[in-house]
């Protein structure tokens, strides 16, 4: 075993085999850790123990899933295949399970069968991607191809969002050229739902964005009539469903989508609720033209095929194969794995909101979904249950300002978390609120 082929071998088997079993260690350990790392962990950059456990049971910020054990195994073989997920004579094996995936995407969610789509990094991405394919809609049916004559001296196109709409959709809006100062919108309710009668009078086709879940309280707009008063004016109705989109896979909870099968595009997360490794989201639209139209490009080195092609239906070109996870998930859940998903993070939900109201704390909102907002007293009183809450690391949970009101957001999103992880933030919290009532 003298030549260097044997050698390198020999010292590539050694290094997969040490990381594979320093990662594997590390799942089946994040239970028994806390949630935050220690500073002197963090400054000592320590790896494993400097990184947050968000992939276990107790971490409850940023509506961040954890990683199914299915998806990990999957990532680990899509990391070692490194694959062009571009074009299907890239990589046939990237294009078939992106295909497959996003058709039991499509099926999990209510959409058409007939919708098309693409996996992009997250639900900012497709936002972006799903609304600049509703701006050349919009602008193609007044004679304008913003493709080929761009913006300049385009035809305005109204632009209106909820009071509670997410900034990722804002940003995406921005990056399209619409200017956020020139926004429509509309008065939301106390839950931060749309309200459809407040709809301005649309005399020409619009673009009205929508949301799928809350990020604070879980809300979903009602699309029904929303949907209903676009069509009159051939607007595009746009759903933003980071993670309440999900709700749809329930037949518990998919009541709260009533509706949302009859807007034009959809975006939304796999690495949130559905638990795929990061990064992994979802455009989708049952307009294909305007999509193609949009992200295609073509040069004579990318001859491509009849079949669908990846890259024309996402602002990438090159990029690493997201489908092979989204399919390991769904594969892996099915659809009565999802929906219990689903459905044991909203009963988890209303544990964390039944046990700190009896402990004598306001609940915020009303919860009809994965989302907690709680009151611990004063503003000023909350944010240091919030920080101490985070420095003591049994939980992890992030703050929010709703209606004026400071608040913990708690945000149920782990196919890993157990109702004794409920009952043990819960204690957590209750023994600092106390705490910081003493002092």
């Amino acid at each position: 075993m003298n030549s260097p082929e044997e050698r390198l071998a020999v010292a590539t088997r050694q290094l997969l085999h040490t990381a594979a079993e320093r990662a594997t260690n590390y799942v089946l350990g994040i239970r028994d850790r806390r949630v935050a790392p220690q500073d002197s962990d963090i400054a000592a950059l320590a790896g494993s123990p400097a990184t947050m456990a968000s992939t276990g049971g107790r971490y409850f910020g940023f509506v961040i899933g954890g990683t199914l054990p299915a998806v990990l195994a999957a990532n680990w073989l899509a990391g070692a295949w490194d694959q062009n997920a571009a074009l299907r004579v890239m990589s046939p094996v990237a294009a078939v399970l992106e295909d497959v995936a996003l058709r039991w995407a499509y099926e999990a969610l209510g959409l058409p069968a007939d919708c098309e789509g693409g996996i992009v990094t997250g639900a900012t991405a497709a936002n972006f991607t799903a609304l600049a394919a509703a701006r050349q809609a919009l602008l193609e049916r007044q004679g304008w191809n913003a493709v080929a004559d761009g913006l300049f001296g385009a035809p305005p196109i109204e632009m209106i969002v909820g009071a509670e709409v997410h900034a990722s959709v804002l940003k995406a809006l921005g990056l399209l050229g619409f200017g956020n100062r020139r926004i429509t919108i509309v008065e939301a309710d106390a839950q931060g739902r749309m309200r459809p009668e407040k709809l301005p009078h649309l005399r020409k086709p619009a673009i009205i964005c929508i949301q799928a879940g809350n990020v604070n309280t879980g809300a979903f707009d009602p699309a029904g009539p929303i949907c209903e008063a676009a069509k009159i004016s051939r607007s595009w109705v746009h759903v933003d469903g980071a993670f309440g989109l999900w709700a749809a896979a329930s037949p518990q909870y998919r009541h709260l989508v009533s509706g949302y099968a009859n807007a034009d595009s959809w975006a939304t997360d796999a690495h949130k609720w559905l638990n795929v490794t990061y990064d992994c989201g979802l455009a989708i639209t049952k307009h294909p033209a305007p999509l193609r139209t949009t992200m295609g490009m073509s040069a004579a080195y990318l001859a491509t095929g009849a079949q669908r092609e990846p890259m024309h239906q996402t602002p990438e070109a090159s990029r690493r194969a997201r489908g092979v996870e989204l399919w390991a998930a769904l594969k892996s859940l099915g659809s009565a794995g999802l929906a219990e998903l689903v459905e044991r993070s909203c009963a988890q939900a209303r544990l964390f909101a039944r046990q700190l109201e009896e402990a004598g704390f306001h609940i915020l909102n009303e919860v009809v979904l994965n989302q907690v907002l709680v009151s611990f007293g004063s503003p000023e009183r909350t944010q240091e249950v919030i920080r101490l809450v985070q420095q003591e690391g049994t939980c992890w949970c992030g703050s929010t300002v709703w209606q004026g009101k400071v608040a913990m957001r708690i945000s149920v999103s782990s196919w890993a978390t157990t109702d004794e992880d409920v009952d043990r933030s819960v204690a957590a919290m209750i023994r600092v609120a106390r705490f910081c009532r003493e002092v």
